[in-house]
């Protein structure tokens, strides 16, 4: 399936306020996410299964892409879309030995060496960070920076979603650097009403793109106008 990563949103039960990742899926998808991924690692297989089943059922129903994250098992057992590894997990070479070509296959990157590598791989997106400060996942790397981010972007050709620690404070800076996907957690799955957090964030998150579009347009203009002069300077 052709799938939009622009905004990408991730259950986390840490955050949630004691609501079902059910509920807060509804939520999320209401309030405009265009992937939803399950990621559960404190629950039993059996208690993902049963979960899963039913976000399948409900991304289904509303069109958006569904992604399993480690669990290629679960990812195949409850039809998803895909499934989300990190670089702890098995390389996407034994995943399609595994899946084929039938699933997409999502990578945690924290080096544009490993970025290159998922590439080169196989992988059909990337997620690149933690480009902020995050407390999300317990096993932290340090910030990567938007300075990677924009090296990566300019080094492969797959999807790449930036991820760790995004807020709204901090799209314009990611807009800035390129980004044109996002992954979010606790700024909509910690929110108080997640609905309107997801969509107030996906508003501002497609302004941001748009103004650094525009200031990408400016620079370009200004860029060539100085060249003119020079060129009839001489």
């Amino acid at each position: 399936m052709k799938v939009d990563y622009e905004f990408y949103a991730i259950t986390d039960q840490n955050s949630a306020r004691g609501r079902g990742d059910e509920e807060v899926a509804r939520a999320l998808i209401q309030g405009g996410a265009t992937v939803l991924q399950y990621r559960a690692k404190k629950v039993s297989a059996r208690e993902q299964l049963r979960v899963a089943i039913k976000l399948r059922a409900l991304t289904q129903a509303k069109g958006v892409a569904f992604i399993v994250n480690d669990r290629i098992d679960l990812a195949v057992a409850v039809g998803a879309d895909g499934v989300h590894l990190g670089q702890d997990d098995l390389p996407v070479s034994a995943a399609r030995l595994m899946v084929g070509e039938d699933l997409i296959v999502g990578v945690s990157t924290h080096s544009l060496e490993q970025a290159r590598r998922a590439e080169a791989d196989g992988a059909d997106y990337i997620g690149c960070g933690p480009i902020f400060d995050t407390q999300t996942k317990e096993n932290n790397v340090p910030p990567v920076g938007t300075g990677l981010l924009q090296e990566v972007l300019g080094a492969v050709r797959i999807p790449v979603v930036a991820i760790g620690g995004i807020k709204e404070h901090s799209l314009e800076s990611l807009a800035r650097a390129g980004a044109r996907c996002v992954a979010v957690v606790t700024a909509l799955t910690g929110a108080e009403d997640v609905a309107a957090a997801t969509r107030s964030m996906k508003e501002k998150w497609a302004a941001a793109r748009q103004e650094a579009a525009r200031e990408r347009g400016r620079e370009e203009m200004e860029a060539k106008v100085r060249s003119v002069k020079k060129v009839s300077f001489l």
